[in-house]
């Protein structure tokens, strides 16, 4: 302890940034715990058995349809995007030129595309799939429109995640016999598991979190969805139609509290399950 005053007493600068970063790390934590905690004590007293009910009414504004309608959104979403992005990486890490100008336009759209504002993935969605292709309001818009939206985020991370996983893994498995695809699915997908789930995750907090976009491509149905071009309301779209009303504050405030206790159930899910294959990977390696 004093090895360590003394050496902020020589450079003091030091002590300056210590307290910075103690002070940013404090800040970013007591926000975060201050928005749980508000969120829980608006939202725990009104979650009553009728917000969940089968049926929407403007009684009971159940939320349960719209549980439903984002686990179907979010499922269907994952399904097109995932394997699109995990394979458009393994072609940029495996297969493409490393300085090719292909892959370094390919980076650049994609960092480009990651950071555009949902806002306008929900105009283009209302053009191109709700005005153009005549699908109206409806699943099918707001899954394509999601897809195209968290497809960057998912290539970037399962790529960055490929690149992390060391060339001596490659090398290992082509000297014992493996081909390359059985070297990239046995050997190199497995070890950069836990970044691509990373990814996923990310992708599945902006599906459960996306309101914008939504409302020009799904519309707001409050009812369950049954098909694919019916129009349908996510958690996120029900809670910001509740509070645009200004009728339903409270029954909003438990909406959110259900949408927080959803995304760490998938936060949790999602860790656990990618080190239970992280660790199956390193068994097989």
């Amino acid at each position: 302890m004093k090895h360590s005053l003394r050496a902020y007493a020589r450079r003091p600068s030091s002590f300056i940034w210590m307290i910075l970063i103690y002070a940013a790390a404090a800040l970013t934590v007591g926000g975060m715990l201050f928005l749980i905690l508000h969120i829980l004590v608006r939202g725990i007293p009104h979650l009553h058995p009728s917000l969940f009910s089968l049926q929407y009414t403007a009684e009971n504004v159940s939320m349960l349809p719209a549980i439903w309608n984002t686990i179907v959104m979010t499922g269907m979403t994952l399904l097109i995007a995932v394997p699109l992005g995990i394979f458009s990486a393994i072609y940029l890490v495996e297969y493409a030129r490393p300085q090719s100008r292909l892959v370094r336009v390919i980076r650049i759209t994609t960092e480009t595309l990651a950071g555009i504002p949902s806002i306008i993935y929900g105009l283009f969605g209302f053009l191109a799939f709700v005005l153009f292709m005549g699908w109206s309001y409806s699943l099918l818009a707001g899954v394509l429109t999601l897809a195209i939206m968290v497809l960057p985020t998912i290539i970037r991370t399962t790529e960055e995640a490929l690149l992390a996983v060391p060339s001596s893994y490659r090398e290992g498995s082509f000297g014992l016999g493996a081909g390359k695809l059985r070297t990239i699915f046995k050997i190199v997908l497995p070890a950069a598991m836990p970044g691509i789930l990373s990814g996923i995750i990310l992708a599945i907090g902006r599906i459960v979190g996306e309101t914008a976009a939504l409302i020009f491509t799904s519309g707001t149905s409050p009812q369950a969805v049954l098909g694919l071009h019916d129009s349908a309301r996510t958690l996120s779209v029900h809670m910001y139609c509740l509070l645009s009303e200004g009728l339903y504050t409270d029954q909003a405030y438990a909406t959110a509290v259900v949408l927080l206790v959803i995304v760490a159930g998938i936060n949790g899910l999602s860790g656990t399950v990618a080190g239970k294959l992280s660790g199956k990977g390193r068994k097989e390696r």
